[in-house]
C-alpha cells in the first residue's frame, strides 16, 4: 500500500493527525522535559502529579505561570500551517488534529477541529465548580499570586493541565477519530508518553496509512508505514502540497 493508493479511494479522506513536542519545539518553545528527565529544572513529581498541587501549590502555580508568559514569545511554524492548510484540502468533519501540546500554536496556525488530550496552558480550572476559562490577561500574568474562581469564590483555581495519574481529555473522541481515519500522521513525538503513544499502534491495526516526522526516530516508529527523520516544518509542508496535488477530496 501506498499513499497515492489511500488517496485513490471514491471516498472522502479521512485523516487524523497526532503532535508531539517536537512541533513545539521547532518555533523555539521550551519542551517541559529535557534529557535529564527535569522539567524547566524540575522532577516532574514537583510540578505535574496532583500530589504536587497539594503539598506545594504556590510552587506549581509559579512554574505554569512562567510557562504562560512563554507562549507571548512564540509563533506558529511551518508544520502548524501546514497541518491547517490539510484540515482545509479534506471535506468538512474528516480531520481531526490529536495533540499532547498544551499550548496554542495550533489554534494560532489556523486549526479548528483540534483535541488537546493534555489540556491548555492558556486556561484555568477550578477545581470545587469546575468553572474553567482563559488567564492569558495582563492581570493574570503580572505575578504569581493565585487567581480566584469568578464563578464561584475559591481562592484559587489550578492549571486546566492533564497532570500524571490523571486521565487525558476526550479519550473517547480521539481513539474514535484514530479508529475512523484512513490518514494517520504523526509529527514530533518520542513515542514513549502513554496513552498517546499507543494511538500508532492502533490506527495501523485499523489499516491507516500511518507517516511519521520527527527529528529522531521513536520508539514505536516501526509501526509506521513511511517515517521521514528531519524537521517537521521542512518535511511536512512538501507532503501536505502531494496529498493537495493528489487531490485528497473525491
Amino acid at each position: 500500500m501506498s499513499l497515492a493508493d489511500v488517496i485513490a479511494s471514491d471516498r472522502p479522506l479521512r485523516v487524523a493527525v497526532l503532535t508531539g513536542a517536537g512541533i513545539s519545539a521547532e518555533s523555539g518553545l521550551r519542551t517541559f522535559r529535557g534529557n535529564d528527565g527535569l522539567w524547566e529544572g524540575h522532577r516532574i513529581e514537583e510540578v505535574a502529579t496532583p500530589e504536587a498541587w497539594e503539598i506545594d501549590p504556590q510552587n506549581v502555580w509559579r512554574f505554569y505561570q512562567q510557562r504562560r508568559r512563554q507562549l507571548s514569545e512564540v509563533d506558529p511554524n511551518p508544520a502548524h500551517f501546514a497541518l491547517a492548510e490539510l484540515e482545509d484540502g479534506v471535506e468538512d468533519g474528516c480531520f481531526t488534529l490529536i495533540t499532547q501540546n498544551v499550548d496554542d500554536l495550533h489554534e494560532r496556525g489556523g486549526s479548528r477541529n483540534l483535541i488537546h488530550m493534555h489540556g491548555e496552558l492558556r486556561v484555568v480550572r477550578c477545581e470545587e465548580c469546575a468553572h474553567n476559562f482563559e488567564a492569558m490577561g495582563a492581570e493574570h500574568l503580572a505575578d504569581d499570586e493565585f487567581i480566584p474562581c469568578p464563578e464561584c469564590g475559591h481562592e484559587k483555581v489550578r492549571p486546566d493541565i492533564v497532570w500524571f495519574g490523571e486521565e487525558p481529555y476526550q479519550m473517547d473522541d480521539l481513539m474514535q477519530a484514530v479508529i475512523d481515519c484512513e490518514l494517520f500522521l504523526v509529527v514530533g513525538t518520542s513515542g514513549h508518553v502513554h496513552p498517546a503513544a499507543g494511538l500508532l499502534g492502533l490506527a495501523r491495526m485499523r489499516g491507516a496509512y500511518c507517516v511519521g516526522f520527527n527529528l529522531d526516530p521513536p520508539l514505536n516508529v516501526g509501526y509506521f508505514h513511511e517515517f521521514h527523520e528531519g524537521a517537521a516544518g521542512e518535511l511536512l509542508p512538501p507532503l501536505v502540497q502531494q496529498l493537495i496535488e493528489l487531490d485528497i477530496q473525491p
